[in-house]
């Protein structure tokens, strides 16, 4: 998962794009990049870490320019931790282009043999993003042979990577010179939306972003979401121009963005992500009532941050008092997408403090947004019991957690997912509460469904298994698998080169 910004103006944007990356910091906090451009020349600087770590004041003076794109990545494919793949990626034809990438492309690997072997273009990293820039690249070639390049050029050449490309993708690209390309796959599995803003003195700035606090924190209005299959061109004077490019389009968005990816504020295909939170804190209320009597329950306790607005329509409903019973460490990142499964362990404590006076001697029911591993569920639970509590109750807003995501969640492997051929029974006894609720599969996707008339699905497969791309087969399981495998040693071996230079060694 990651967070993507692009904009075109008359005024310089290096600043704009940096405040945007930080409004989606959420979305990726392992690397971060910037790219702008002046007079057709691009200018860029990226590296591994957050955005305030990763661009200083001399790295923003050596961003000029009116056009450019950023942004934040988490990564769920290729390499953690190689710089070369933190983003934007670069070619330089046609024309030069950069561009970033939020998803993941299911045949990535075939992909790669079709460049290197008919399309006769270099792939140096096992980034699926630098696949993705050579296919754009080759087809954008391939539209605008001998012609001048028109945005009709442009939609030709991205219903060409449409046929090609499988798996999740919201793209924003700058064509130097040119303008800025936009455009998210037919099924809509990843967020992207568009917006503007036009000075006194009538200048236009157009911006599309992952999320739409993006869009409305750097002082712009949201225009509407990129639809599925869409693209969108916008030329170098901030016009826009829209065509829809794949055949069969079909709005099936990630119901893990509202779950948990996203900040509530954001609203993402027409639905609130907020209110979606609160509609899975009723439904989740019924079920709480089925499985503990409301009277054995003193106190609702939310884990910080996404499970908030689920804990209190919870609470309310159950008529019980909510409690804010952890302090969060707001210094410490994300621990779901934390890279390695050692630092997420670590990093739980570090992140969360118990308020004592909440717990002691105490029914507290914890709510969760989601249990994906179930560590940081355990550890949580007794930090409840540390703190005195009578008894600990476990509600979960999502659904067990049962099958990989291949479309950019950090779920790649079933043998990582606490739920997977686990009982409800066994996964309580693992993390050690008096009781685990979970919510319902079909009950979730009816009341998040409810907020949009008319969509066609979610892409739930996480909870229910069903691929909507429908190209995903047992040996891209395996592959996933060697690949997680390959990066979890090559953690541990930077893990003992930083004790080493340190001069330490690690206990527990």
């Amino acid at each position: 998962m990651c967070g993507i910004f692009g904009v075109i103006s008359k005024a310089p944007v290096n600043q704009l794009i940096y405040d945007a990356l930080l409004l989606l910091q959420h979305r990726g906090q392992d690397a971060a990049g910037i790219v702008t451009m002046q007079d057709s020349k691009c200018y860029m600087h990226k590296a591994r870490g957050m955005v305030r770590d990763v661009f200083r004041t001399r790295n923003m003076r050596a961003l000029p320019g009116n056009v450019g794109l950023g942004q934040v990545r988490y990564p769920t494919a290729g390499n953690a931790y190689s710089e070369e793949e933190a983003q934007p990626f670069y070619v330089n034809a046609p024309f030069g282009i950069v561009l970033v990438h939020n998803g993941n492309l299911t045949n990535a690997h075939s992909l790669k043999q079709e460049l290197v072997d008919i399309d006769r273009r270099h792939i140096n990293t096992t980034s699926d993003t630098e696949v993705l820039i050579n296919v754009v690249a080759h087809e954008l070639g391939a539209a605008a042979r001998d012609k001048q390049l028109t945005p009709e050029i442009v939609f030709d050449a991205v219903s060409a990577v449409h046929r090609r490309l499988k798996g999740s993708y919201a793209v924003v690209a700058l064509i130097a010179g040119h303008g800025l390309l936009a455009f998210r796959d037919p099924f809509g599995i990843r967020p992207l939306c568009f917006g503007e803003s036009v000075s006194a003195d009538g200048e236009r700035e157009v911006v599309v972003a992952s999320e739409s606090v993006a869009i409305e924190g750097t002082s712009h209005n949201v225009t509407r979401d990129v639809a599925p299959g869409e693209a969108i061109f916008i030329d170098m004077e901030g016009v826009v121009h829209a065509r829809q490019c794949a055949d069969s389009p079909k709005l099936n968005p990630c119901m893990f963005e509202y779950v948990y990816l996203a900040r509530p504020d954001s609203v993402m295909d027409g639905i609130s992500v907020y209110q979606a939170r609160l509609n899975m804190g009723e439904t989740l209320a019924k079920r709480v009532i089925s499985t503990v009597p409301p009277k054995d329950i003193d106190v609702v306790i939310p884990i910080p941050e996404s499970s908030r607005p689920s804990a209190m329509q919870l609470a309310q409903k159950l008529g019980k008092p909510y409690r804010e019973g952890f302090v969060k460490n707001r210094y410490v990142g994300r621990t779901f997408i934390m890279p390695g499964q050692g630092v997420r362990k670590k990093s739980v404590r570090q992140k969360l403090n118990a308020i004592g006076v909440e717990f002691k001697g105490r029914n507290v029911l914890l709510v969760d947004d989601s249990i994906v591993r179930g560590t940081t569920s355990k550890e949580i639970v007794q930090m409840a019991r540390d703190a005195g509590a009578r008894k600990v109750y476990m509600a979960s807003a999502a659904p067990p957690v049962r099958y990989p995501n291949v479309y950019g969640i950090d779920m790649p492997t079933s043998e990582e997912l606490i739920a997977h051929n686990r009982s409800n029974e066994e996964i309580r006894e693992f993390i050690g509460a008096d009781a685990l609720i979970y919510q319902d599969v079909d009950a979730m996707k009816n009341v998040v469904a409810a907020l949009r008339p008319g969509l066609d699905g979610f892409e739930a497969s996480c909870f229910d298994g069903h691929y909507v791309t429908g190209d995903v087969s047992v040996e891209d399981f395996t592959k996933m698998a060697e690949q997680r495998k390959a990066q979890g040693d090559e953690e541990e071996s930077n893990d003992r080169t930083r004790l080493a230079l340190q001069g330490g060694t690690e206990r527990g």
